[in-house]
């Protein structure tokens, strides 16, 4: 599934993890997602300062505008351009690409995949077209060993130029068959099968701007039967403009994930009148809830500022890794990576202590590399 609002398009994508004890660890498998295929192009271009940038992906217009020193669009921005699936055709063919599975929660899967290091220990369940872009999403996940249901729409695959230029970012995304994704999909037995049996659900806000029925059918059941659902805010649009949703979801949540700009951005929705990071998280935490049986932990990261965690009435700061500028690569994906790692250990019961140092970790890996892509085995102890 994906997103689509204004010139601000995303990928979305809502996970769940089944609950598998193998080797004792509870496995978490993902549900209800977005699906964009990410093009990444291997040239290195130098910039007006001398330096050399990694051009990673995409839109032709974007890599031509670097390569002549030109302005490419803010960081983390993404714009209404018209790009049309032929020029990713053109891209792929001018330039050496490697396909990515993509969105924000295939991301996360595919880390909490390769940290958990168990064949088929998650699940992911998108929209993707019946293409050979959609063919490359299928294989480019398989490999990575997750188990996806995929649903197959008529409409082309979605794909998602990015380009990356001294450490900012700008994506050109061409939605398409991810913001096709029904709930009757969903619904389809040997899908809900998989819902039945998970203890785990992680959700992007993302998917808000999709399928909310979806999303509720997945909230009431993890509350009427016990288990764990987890959502993040994605975006700072989603708690602007579709708060709404947002808040008839929020008394489900037991984990609610976020980054401090959309953070920021929810308290002033809301009329909290303050941008602490620590008195928001404090306070989504406090939101009251659907289910008494868990409570709600929010978790907040802030770049190379302390990881915020408030739970049981409390904020605790964690540090992050740190590291030099020099080494990093690309910050494409690195809050995609903290979840998959941070659920990487909760759904082995770790304390949180140990989940959010995963995260961390796992976000430390990715932003030394290009795109959300990691060694072939972690090194987490």
């Amino acid at each position: 599934m994906t997103l689509s609002y204004g010139y601000y398009k995303r990928i979305f994508h809502c996970g769940r993890f089944q609950n598998q004890n193998l080797t004792g660890c509870k496995v978490l498998q993902p549900q209800l997602h977005y699906t964009l295929l990410i093009f990444r192009i291997h040239k290195q271009l130098p910039s007006a300062d001398g330096q050399h940038h990694h051009i990673q992906v995409f839109a032709g217009d974007l890599y031509e505008k670097s390569k002549r020193h030109e302005r490419v669009p803010s960081p983390a921005s993404k714009h209404k351009d018209e790009i049309l699936p032929s020029r990713y055709d053109e891209m792929s063919s001018k330039y050496s690409v490697e396909f990515i599975a993509g969105g924000a929660t295939q991301n996360s899967i595919r880390v909490a995949q390769w940290m958990l290091q168990i064949p088929g220990a998650t699940s992911y369940i998108g929209s993707i077209g019946k293409d050979k872009y959609g063919e490359e999403i299928k294989k480019n996940a398989k490999q990575a060993g997750v188990n996806v249901h995929y649903y197959e729409d008529e409409s082309p695959t979605g794909t998602c130029a990015v380009c990356v230029v001294g450490g900012g970012r700008s994506l050109v995304a061409n939605l398409s068959a991810a913001n096709c994704y029904k709930s009757d999909h969903l619904k389809k037995p040997e899908n809900w099968a998989l819902v039945e049996k998970a203890k785990y659900f992680y959700i992007a806000g993302f998917f808000l701007t999709v399928s909310p029925e979806s999303i509720m059918l997945v909230a009431e059941h993890a509350a009427a039967n016990n288990k764990v659902f987890m959502m993040n805010l994605s975006a700072p649009f989603i708690c602007e403009f579709f708060k709404d949703v947002q808040e008839k979801a929020l008394p489900y949540m037991d984990f609610v994930f976020g980054y401090e700009t959309e953070a920021r951005t929810f308290s002033k929705v809301h009329g909290w009148k303050t941008d602490n990071i620590e008195e928001i998280a404090l306070k989504i935490s406090q939101w009251p809830k659907a289910s008494g049986t868990h409570k709600r932990i929010t978790v907040i990261t802030q770049g190379a500022d302390p990881v915020v965690v408030a739970e049981d009435g409390k904020v605790k700061l964690f540090p992050v890794i740190p590291l030099p500028k020099e080494k990093l690569v690309d910050p494409n994906g690195e809050g995609d990576a903290f979840v998959g790692g941070f659920l990487s250990q909760l759904v082995k019961e770790k304390p949180i202590e140990d989940c959010v140092k995963a995260g961390c970790y796992a976000s430390n890996v990715i932003i030394q590399r290009s795109g959300c892509t990691y060694p072939e085995k972690p090194n987490f102890k």
